[in-house]
């Protein structure tokens, strides 16, 4: 008889001592603490080289029992102000089940604990329902750079003539920085590009919905959707899908893999930086040259507010203002899941060095687009309707199609 079948699992540990580990790509786990057979602590490792931030995790647990009921206890959370209020749950998937889902809202709890010093921490409960599977638990739904590798690829390979893809740089441990050129080659446009739209995500890490939105709006850019086939023929894209690869690797949170918040270097990027020289070199090109840079979009998740919405910058000039809310506005009458009413339009020196910021000298409109970790409110209702992978890569498509009504303001809204 072997020894599974005798209530063991690998390596003769019996079957119910869980065993954690977070050894892959994006993977973060810090130290565990066994309380008792049903109870963990768990805290999350900072990120390289920075130990200021700690909320994404993303761990894998192996050999439990079937049927095994376990309280687990996230205890350093970097932020107190959180979705976990709101009824955000952990990600979780198993080898027998792959595809990611959110567990239930009843099974997690977030409250200031008397047993850990009065911090906030986030507790939920797991029921292991197939012991031979192994458990896997994320922040938030995850998108690793192997999986954004993969996808360029297979988009490589389909040699479309609207598509270009370039390595523009190498980070500091060596790991691509792909820039996507989507626009109709010159010999099949029906006249002179209206402007170039300069797209980033996944500056920070941990806000993996950033990566599917970003994967959305490309997917909607090289369609055939009449209106995409049109925006192709009087724009160029250009598009940095992950702009800190290196931290996502390393399942940080919000630095790259120095311990640098990427996004507060815009300003004056320097060796540390070699992902921000590179783009800002580009962005200067576009610019200064035809079609000129008329729109800058860098895509963000948020960890304590619903919904979708955008950082906007303000300007003295009524005019340049007013034209600054049209995209949002677009954005809000395409996705019932963006709000206009959530975005703000602000000056706020402590974001001087983000990419938003930095850029609103340049006679672009510069964006920060925010997506809720969680989920959006339905204003009509007023309930509350989960996100997940699928409804994130719709929010990008629904971006290009703003786009289209941005770019086209005689067929808006049709």
């Amino acid at each position: 008889m072997s020894s599974r079948s005798k209530g063991k699992g690998k390596c003769g540990t019996p079957r119910g001592e869980l065993q954690f580990d977070a050894n892959f790509e994006s993977g973060n786990l810090g130290e565990v603490t066994r309380l008792n057979d049903a109870e963990f602590d768990i805290s999350i490792r900072p990120d390289t080289n920075n130990p200021k931030y700690r909320l994404w995790f993303y761990f894998r647990i192996r050999n439990a029992k079937a049927g095994q009921r376990v309280l687990f206890n996230i205890v350093n959370l970097c932020k107190t102000r959180s979705l976990y209020r709101e009824g955000m749950a952990p990600c979780v998937r198993t080898t027998a089940q792959p595809k990611w889902e959110r567990m239930p809202s009843k099974s997690v709890f977030y409250y200031r604990s008397p047993a850990h010093g009065q911090s906030y921490i986030m507790s939920f409960v797991y029921v292991f329902e197939q012991a031979a599977s192994e458990h896997f638990f994320a922040y938030c739904f995850p998108y690793t750079y192997t999986d954004l590798q993969r996808y360029l690829y297979r988009l490589e390979r389909r040699a479309l003539p609207f598509v270009h893809r370039d390595e523009i740089a190498r980070t500091l441990q060596h790991r691509r920085l792909d820039l996507l050129t989507i626009t109709a080659p010159d010999e099949d446009s029906t006249g002179p590009k209206l402007g170039t739209v300069f797209v980033t995500a996944r500056v920070h890490p941990g806000e993996t919905p950033a990566s599917f939105a970003c994967q959305g709006l490309i997917d909607w850019l090289i369609s055939d959707d009449p209106a995409a086939v049109k925006l192709r023929d009087r724009t160029v894209f250009k598009i940095v899908p992950m702009l800190n690869p290196d931290g996502v690797f390393l399942g940080n949170y919000r630095c790259s893999f120095v311990g640098v918040d990427l996004n507060r270097q815009w300003q004056a990027p320097g060796p540390l930086a070699p992902e921000l020289v590179a783009v800002k070199a580009l962005l200067q090109v576009a610019a200064q040259t035809q079609p000129q840079l008329s729109v800058f979009i860098d895509i963000h998740s948020h960890s304590a507010n619903l919904n979708s919405f955008m950082y906007c910058n303000s300007h003295d000039d009524t005019d340049r203002l007013e034209a600054e809310t049209v995209l949002p506005s677009l954005m809000d009458a395409r996705s019932p899941h963006f709000s206009f009413a959530s975005s703000k339009f602000c000056r706020d020196p402590n974001k001087a060095g983000s990419g938003r910021r930095a850029l609103s000298s340049t006679e672009a409109h510069c964006y920060t687009y925010e997506i809720s970790n969680y989920a959006a409110l339905n204003a009509g209702t007023g309930t509350i309707v989960p996100f997940d992978a699928d409804s994130y890569t719709e929010l990008g498509r629904s971006m290009g199609q703003a786009f289209a009504d941005y770019y086209t303001p005689s067929e808006r809204h049709k």
